[in-house]
């Protein structure tokens, strides 16, 4: 498999995590409103930072889900600049 094959399937891992992250931070909203057990906050901020921010961020917006709390505020975006600079990181060493 050549180089752009990686890359292909890396970038599909990095779509499908979003999608359960933002799966995840759905659930919870769901389980919240039937006081059923939930998902911890570190496991929901866990999954921004490894790779899951953009879905994170979304499931926020959409669900108005742990947007009042300020560490959510706060390390959601971090995770998402993270994110980011991974990415970057990663295209910068393959391009050397």
């Amino acid at each position: 498999m050549g180089i752009n094959t990686y890359i292909i399937m890396a970038g599909v891992a990095f779509v499908v995590w979003n999608i359960i992250t933002f799966c995840i931070y759905g659930l919870d909203k769901r389980r919240a409103g039937k006081n059923k057990r939930r998902i911890s906050e570190s496991a929901l901020i866990t999954c921004a930072f490894l790779m899951g921010a953009a879905g994170a961020l979304l499931g926020m917006k959409i669900f108005r889900h742990k947007t009042k709390h300020l560490r959510f505020k706060l390390l959601v975006p971090l995770a998402l600049v993270f994110n980011a600079g991974v990415v970057a990181a990663v295209f910068w060493a393959l391009q050397n």
